[in-house]
C-alpha cells in the first residue's frame, strides 16, 4: 500500500483561513464549556477537514444532508465537508454544514438527543484491511472516545456489512443506534456534534497533533481493541521469568503471515525450520477462516508476528503490548514506505519493531531482469519515474526468497528482545 503524499497549505494560507473563520466561533458552551472562540470547521489541513458545532445544532439526513448550528454569535457561513478521512479521494458524498444566528433558518427538530453525535463517512478506500484500520477505525476511536459510548454515528454511505465485521468496535465507540444518515427523514437535534474524522499520520495517533480530547495514544487504541475482544494477553512472553519444573522451556509462539498473490515467500519450508531452530514455536497463517473474533484472539496469542510488507501486517494491533512485529521488506528502497505503514505506527503500539530488508538477490526479480536491469541496478530512477511502476514491479510483481543465513540474526535478535 502506499502513503500519500499530502502537504498543508502554505502558512499564511492558513493564517487566512484562520482569522476568517474565527469570527464564525462555536454557538454556546453548554456542551463539556467548548469555547466560544474555536472555529466551527477547520479546513486547512490538505487530509481531511473536521467541525465541530457545540450548541443548538440541527442533523437533516437524505441526499442533501446538512448539519445546522443556531446561535446568534455565529453570523451565517457555510461550508461544503466531505466526512472522511481522505477528503481528496473521488467519489465522497458532502455534507453542508452551516451556522444560522435565528431559529427560523433552521429545520425544526423531530427528535432531540442529549449526547453529541458525529458525522462520519465510510466511503474511499474502506474494505482494504489496512485501510479500514488507517482510515475509519483509528480516526473513528480519535474522534469518538473522549465521550465514552454516549456518542450517536450519523453515517454516510453506511456499509451494514463492513460495520457488522467490526461490530464490536462500534460496540464499544457507541452505545447507540447507528443511523444511515443518507437514508434519514428525520431532523436530529443535539447539543453537540463533530463532522468529520482523520488522523494526522497513517495507522496511528499522535497525541501532541491529533485532538482526542484525553491525550489517547496508539497503546490506548490496542488497548481499547483487546478489551473490545475481550483479548486475555496484555503481555507476551518473558523468556527470563518462565522457569518449567523439569521439562522444556516453554518456547515463545511466532506466526509467519503467508501471502498469496504477490510477495510470497518462495522457500516458507526453510524459514519456518529456521525459526523453529532458534527456539520458536511456529504458526503459518493466511486469510482468516474462523469468525473475526476468533481470529483476533488467535493473533493475541503470539509473541512475534513475521510477515512481509502488506495489509495482513494490520493484525499487528491484536499483538500484545511488548511483542515483537519484524516486516520483511521487498527489495526497491521500500524502507521508507515500511516505516510510514507499520513501523512507526508499531512503535506507537509499544511494540518491538524490527525489519529485515531483502536483497537484490533474494528477490524474483532478479531472475526476470538481471542484475544490469534498472529495476535492479537503479531502484531509485524507478521511483522517480512514479509510484505507478513502483507498485507494480517492487509491490505486485515481486515474489522472495529468503536466505535463511542472512535471516538468522534477525530471528535471534527478536528471541533477544523476549527475554
Amino acid at each position: 500500500m502506499k502513503s500519500d503524499n499530502w502537504e498543508e497549505k502554505s502558512q499564511s494560507e492558513k493564517e487566512e483561513t484562520v482569522e476568517e473563520s474565527k469570527q464564525f466561533g462555536g454557538g454556546t458552551d453548554d456542551y463539556n464549556n467548548v469555547a466560544d472562540a474555536k472555529p466551527i470547521c477547520d479546513t486547512s489541513f490538505g487530509k481531511y477537514d473536521v467541525c465541530e458545532l457545540a450548541g443548538d445544532t440541527r442533523a437533516r439526513g437524505g441526499s442533501g444532508a446538512t448539519v445546522t448550528l443556531v446561535s446568534p454569535r455565529a453570523p451565517p457561513k457555510e461550508w461544503e465537508i466531505k466526512p472522511y478521512s481522505r477528503k481528496y479521494l473521488d467519489g465522497l458524498k458532502a455534507v453542508t454544514v452551516k451556522s444560522v444566528p435565528n431559529p427560523e433558518n433552521a429545520p425544526q427538530c423531530t427528535t432531540r438527543l442529549n449526547i453529541p453525535a458525529m458525522v462520519i463517512e465510510l466511503g474511499g478506500l474502506t474494505g482494504n484491511y489496512w485501510h479500514d484500520f488507517t482510515d475509519v477505525l483509528v480516526p473513528l476511536f480519535i474522534g469518538a472516545r473522549r465521550f465514552n459510548g454516549e456518542v450517536q454515528l450519523l453515517v454516510v454511505n453506511l456499509l451494514p456489512f463492513w460495520v457488522d465485521r467490526y461490530k464490536r468496535i462500534f460496540g464499544k465507540i457507541s452505545r447507540h443506534e447507528i443511523v444511515d444518515f443518507e437514508n434519514d427523514d428525520v431532523v436530529r437535534c443535539y447539543p453537540h456534534v463533530v463532522v468529520g474524522y482523520g488522523s494526522r499520520k497513517e495507522f496511528t495517533i499522535d497525541p501532541s497533533l491529533d485532538e482526542t480530547g484525553g491525550g489517547y495514544t496508539m497503546v490506548d487504541f490496542t488497548k481499547f481493541l483487546r478489551s473490545a475482544y475481550s483479548l486475555p494477553r496484555q503481555r507476551p512472553i518473558k523468556l527470563s521469568e518462565v522457569r518449567p519444573a523439569g521439562g522444556r522451556r516453554r518456547r515463545p509462539r511466532m506466526i509467519i503471515l503467508e501471502r498469496t498473490n504477490s510477495r510470497k515467500i518462495l522457500n516458507l519450508a526453510e524459514v519456518i525450520a529456521a525459526a523453529e531452530a532458534v527456539g520458536f514455536k511456529v504458526i503459518v497463517a493466511g486469510r482468516p477462516r474462523a469468525s473475526y473474533d476468533v481470529f483476533t484472539r488467535e493473533m493475541n496469542s503470539f509473541d512475534v508476528m513475521v510477515g512481509v510488507h502488506g495489509a495482513g501486517l494490520t493484525n499487528c494491533v491484536f499483538l500484545p503490548t511488548g511483542a515483537v512485529l519484524l516486516q520483511i521488506v521487498p527489495y526497491g528502497r521500500l524502507e521508507e514506505i515500511a516505516r510510514t505503514d507499520f513501523g512507526n505506527p508499531a512503535r506507537d503500539m509499544g511494540l518491538r519493531y524490527m525489519e529485515y530488508s531483502v536483497a537484490a538477490e533474494e528477490s524474483s526479480l532478479m531472475n526476470v531482469f538481471g542484475k544490469e536491469h534498472p529495476i535492479i541496478k537503479d531502484p531509485a530512477t524507478v521511483h522517480m519515474s512514479g509510484w505507478g511502476n513502483v507498485a507494480e514491479w517492487y509491490l505486485a510483481k515481486q515474489d522472495v526468497r529468503i536466505n535463511v543465513e542472512r535471516f538468522k540474526p534477525s530471528l535471534l535478535q527478536a528471541l533477544k528482545q523476549l527475554q
